[in-house]
C-alpha cells in the first residue's frame, strides 16, 4: 500500500478529508461515506463574469509623474498616485466556482472494523469498501481523461440487492430536473456577474444513473433505486467557454455527447482506458526511501509526522503531487489554479485564481523533474492567450510594446495591475512565467518545435521589458519602475519601489533565454537585449551579510522580517544564477537571508524554503523544514497542503524540493545526491528528468550512489558530480549509459 492513501473512517463533512479525483477538466472531491456519499464537483472553466478587458485606458500618462516620485524617495505619494490612476478597471478579477454536489444515500451503517476508503495513486481511483449486515459493498469513483467524464459504480460481492437514493444539489437559484424514465438529473444555468463584469457563461450539469436490475423512480429530491444489484453513475459538467474571448459553446449538447459515448462504451472499458491513460504518465517515474508506516492510515501518519521520520511518507508525498498534477493539468484544459481544480466555495480564498508572483510558477516546478512534461501544456496555452490581452495592458498602462502580466490572472486572461499598487503594481509576472517556460524547454533538451512555439512568448516579454526599463538618475543603471518585491513592505511603509533584486534576476534570465534560443533574426534586437542586460544591477550583499532585496539596503529594517515571500532568492531557486560552486559568496548570502527569514511560513512559503535549502546543499536543514511541512499544522488528512487554508502550490513545491535533494542539473552538469539528509540514506529513483533532455535512474545506500544511469535525447558530454568525485561522461542519443 505504498502508493495508496487509506483511511479507516469516513470524511463526514470535512472537505480536507475528502479525496480528490480529476481529469484536468473535471474535478471531484469524494467524501467516502457509507451512509450518504457526497461527491463535490468542479469544471475548470466555470468562473464568474464573461470576457472583459482590464485595461485602464491612458493610464500610461501618469507613468512619468509616478517615476519622478519614486526616484525622489516619495514612495507613499507614489503609491497613492498609482492607486488612483494606474490600476485596472475593474481592480478585482473573477472567481473560480464549484459545480454542485452529487449525493448517494444508502443509509448503510458499516459493520464494526470493516470500513476502508482509499485513493490508489497507481490507478487514480477512489474507493470505499465496507460490510453492512454481513454484505460486502464496494464503490469506485474515477475521472476519465480519455472519455472526459466522472464515473461512480457501486456493487456487492455476492450480487445481493440493495436500495439507494441519488440526488444533485447546487447552491444557486436553479432547480434540478429529474427524469426517472431516462435516469437523468440535469441542471442548467448561467454564472453570476461580479465586480462590474456581467454574467454570460452558460453551464450544464448532467447526472446519468444506470441501475443493475431493480426499479428506479423519481422522488422529491432525486432518483430512488430499489432492489438493485448495483449501479453506475456518469457525471459531466460543461460550460459555454471556448476561449477567453469566446463563450459560444453549447454545454447541453457537449454533456449529452460525452455521457452517451461513455454509456455506449460501458464501465469496464471506460475504467480500463482510464487506468491505461493515467499509468502512461504516472508510471514514468518512481521514488522509494525505504520502509515507512504504510501499516498506518494516512491521517495517522500525518499526525505523527513531526514526531518521527516516516521517510516513506515523503516519497508518497512526491507521488501524490504528481497525481494532483496529472489530475488538474492536462493538454486542452486550463492550468492548475490556486486550488488545482478542487473548490467547494462560491467565494474561495483569493478567488482560487492564478497568482503569478510565486504560486502559479510553483505549481509548475514539479512536472519537468518528475517526467510529466505534457502537464505543462495548459500553462503554455495560457501564456499564448496572455500575449494578446497583455499587449493591450502594456500599451495602455506603460506605452510599451510587447506584453505584460502583473501578479494575477483569471479564466478571462486579465493581465493588468489588480487589487492595489500594494501588491498589484508588479509588472514582472509574465517575465517570470516566460523564464519558467524556457526552463521547461531546457529540460526537454531545447527541441526545435517547443523552442519555436515558446520563443514568441519570450520575445514579447522581452520587448516589454526593454521599453519599460528606465535609467536610474545619476547612473548608467537600468531599473524597473514602478515595481515591488512581491508583497513585502519596505521601511517607507509601502510596497512600491524601483529596481528590486528579483526584477534584475528575472531580467537577466529572460534576456539570456532570448540569446540562448538562437531563433532571433533581428540583429539589432539582440544588440538591445545584450546592452540592456549589461546595465542591470548585479546581486548585492547587504550590511548583515544577506542578499539584498531592494535597491536600498533595507532588509533589516522592515516590519515583517520573517516575510513569507523570499523573492530575491529567485536566482537560487528556481533560477540557477546563485550556486554554491559557481557563486559561493552569493550562496552564503542566500543562506544568511534564509536564516533571517526563518523556516516557518505559509504552506507554499515553507515549500520554497525546502527547495532553497536543497538547492544550497543543506539537506539536513531541508529535511527539518520538510518535517514541519508534513506535520498536521501544514498538511491536511488528505495530504492537501495547509497554507492554511488549502493551496495546491505547497504540494507541488514541496515535492519539487524533495526531488532537488536527490539530483541537481544545469546546462552541461549533473550533481547526484547534492543535498541528501541522513534520514534518506537509502533509496532509489527512476525516470527523473534533468536539464538537457536527460533521464536518470539511480540507487543509493548509506548516502553513496550505488548505481546510476543516464539517457539523453541527443549526444552530449556532461560533467557528473557525486561524492565519488567528478568526471565528464559522454551520452549517446536514446540509449542508457551506466555512469556509476
Amino acid at each position: 500500500m505504498s502508493n495508496i492513501l487509506w483511511y479507516g473512517r469516513e470524511a463526514w463533512v470535512d472537505w480536507t478529508r475528502a479525496l480528490p479525483v480529476g481529469n484536468g477538466r473535471l474535478g471531484a472531491m469524494v467524501f467516502g461515506s457509507a451512509r450518504k456519499e457526497k461527491i463535490q464537483l468542479n469544471e475548470d472553466t466555470l468562473w464568474t463574469g464573461s470576457p472583459y478587458s482590464a485595461a485602464n485606458k491612458g493610464a500610461h500618462k501618469y507613468l512619468p509623474e509616478l517615476r519622478e516620485l519614486l526616484f525622489a524617495g516619495k514612495y507613499a505619494d507614489a503609491e497613492r498616485l498609482a492607486d488612483a490612476h494606474m490600476m485596472s478597471r475593474p481592480r478585482t478579477q473573477m472567481t473560480y466556482q464549484p459545480a454542485g454536489w452529487v449525493f448517494i444515500e444508502t443509509r448503510h451503517r458499516p459493520d464494526r472494523d470493516t470500513f476502508t476508503r482509499k485513493l490508489d495513486l497507481e490507478t487514480a481511483i477512489a474507493s470505499v469498501d465496507y460490510r453492512h449486515q454481513g454484505i460486502q459493498y464496494r464503490r469506485e469513483t474515477l475521472a476519465s481523461a480519455p472519455d472526459n467524464v466522472i464515473g461512480t459504480r457501486m456493487w456487492t460481492d455476492g450480487g445481493e440487492l440493495f436500495n439507494t437514493d441519488i440526488s444533485f444539489d447546487i447552491e444557486q437559484t436553479v432547480t434540478p430536473v429529474i427524469d426517472a424514465a431516462s435516469g437523468e438529473i440535469t441542471c442548467r444555468g448561467r454564472n453570476r456577474g461580479e465586480f462590474g463584469i456581467p454574467a454570460g457563461l452558460d453551464w450544464m450539469v448532467r447526472v446519468k444513473v444506470l441501475p443493475d436490475g431493480g426499479r428506479m423512480e423519481a422522488y422529491d429530491g432525486g432518483l430512488r433505486l430499489s432492489g438493485v444489484r448495483g449501479f453506475a453513475i456518469w457525471i459531466d459538467v460543461g460550460t459555454g467557454f471556448k476561449r477567453y474571448n469566446d463563450i459560444s459553446a453549447d454545454p447541453v449538447q457537449a454533456t449529452t455527447d460525452r455521457i452517451q459515448a461513455a454509456i455506449a462504451k460501458g464501465w469496464d472499458a471506460v475504467r480500463a482506458d482510464h487506468v491505461a491513460d493515467y499509468k502512461r504518465l504516472y508510471d514514468r517515474f518512481s521514488i522509494e526511501f525505504g520502509p515507512g508506516r504504510n501499516d498506518l492510515p494516512t491521517d495517522k501518519r500525518v499526525a505523527a509526522a513531526d514526531k518521527e521520520s516516516d521517510t516513506a511518507l515523503a516519497a508518497l508525498y512526491v507521488q501524490y503531487g504528481r497525481y494532483l498534477m496529472i489530475s488538474s493539468s492536462r493538454p486542452g484544459t486550463q492550468p492548475a489554479n490556486l486550488q488545482g481544480i478542487w473548490n467547494a466555495e462560491f467565494r474561495p480564498p483569493w478567488n482560487s485564481k492564478y497568482t503569478v508572483n510565486i504560486n502559479t510558477e510553483m505549481n509548475y516546478w514539479l512536472p519537468d523533474p518528475t517526467n510529466l512534461a505534457e502537464c505543462v501544456e495548459p500553462l503554455i496555452t495560457m501564456l499564448e492567450d496572455l500575449t494578446e490581452t497583455g499587449a493591450e495592458i502594456a500599451r495602455e498602462h506603460y506605452g510599451a510594446r510587447g506584453w505584460v502580466l502583473h501578479h494575477n490572472t483569471d479564466l478571462w486572461r486579465a493581465a493588468g495591475p489588480m487589487d492595489g499598487a500594494d501588491p498589484g503594481l508588479w509588472p514582472m509576472g509574465g517575465i517570470w512565467l516566460s523564464c519558467q517556460l524556457w526552463d521547461h524547454c531546457v529540460y526537454a533538451g531545447q527541441p526545435k518545435d517547443l523552442t519555436a512555439r515558446i520563443y514568441p512568448i519570450l520575445r514579447g516579454a522581452a520587448e516589454f521589458l526593454l521599453d519599460f526599463l528606465v535609467e536610474l538618475p545619476g547612473s548608467d543603471v537600468l531599473v524597473t519602475a514602478p515595481t515591488n518585491s512581491p508583497e513585502n513592505i519596505h521601511p517607507a511603509g509601502v510596497c512600491l519601489s524601483v529596481g528590486s533584486a528579483m526584477d534584475n534576476q528575472l531580467g537577466r534570465d529572460l534576456f539570456d533565454a532570448i540569446l540562448d534560443a538562437g531563433l532571433e533574426t533581428d540583429a539589432s534586437f539582440l544588440e538591445r537585449v545584450s546592452a540592456a542586460r549589461a546595465r542591470l544591477l548585479p546581486d548585492r550583499i547587504g550590511h548583515a551579510g544577506q542578499l539584498q532585496e531592494w535597491l536600498e539596503d533595507w532588509d533589516m529594517d522592515v516590519s515583517e522580517i520573517d516575510h513569507r515571500h523570499v523573492s530575491h532568492l529567485y536566482a537560487a531557486y528556481p533560477g540557477l544564477a546563485i550556486d554554491t560552486i559557481e557563486t559561493p559568496e552569493l550562496a552564503t548570502a542566500a543562506k544568511r537571508t534564509l536564516d533571517i527569514r526563518g523556516d516557518n511560513a505559509t504552506g507554499w512559503g515553507i515549500a520554497w524554503r525546502i527547495c532553497l535549502w536543497a538547492r544550497l546543499g543543506d539537506g539536513e536543514r531541508a529535511w527539518s523544514v520538510l518535517k514541519n511541512q508534513l506535520s498536521p499544522s501544514r498538511t491536511y488528512a488528505n495530504l492537501f497542503d495547509a497554507h492554511p487554508p488549502f493551496q495546491i502550490d505547497g504540494n507541488f513545491g514541496t515535492a519539487s524540493g524533495i526531488c532537488e535533494m536527490l539530483a541537481h542539473s544545469r546546462s552541461g552538469e549533473i550533481r547526484l545526491l547534492p543535498a541528501l539528509p541522513k534520514v534518506l540514506s537509502t533509496g532509489r529513483v527512476s525516470g527523473m528528468r534533468l536539464r538537457g533532455g536527460i533521464e536518470l535512474d539511480m540507487e543509493w545506500s548509506e548516502g553513496i550512489v550505488q548505481s546510476a544511469r543516464l539517457k539523453s535525447t541527443r549526444e552530449q558530454t556532461v560533467l557528473l558530480r557525486s561524492k565519488a568525485g567528478e568526471r565528464n561522461v559522454t551520452l549517446s542519443a536514446g540509449d542508457w549509459t551506466a555512469v556509476i
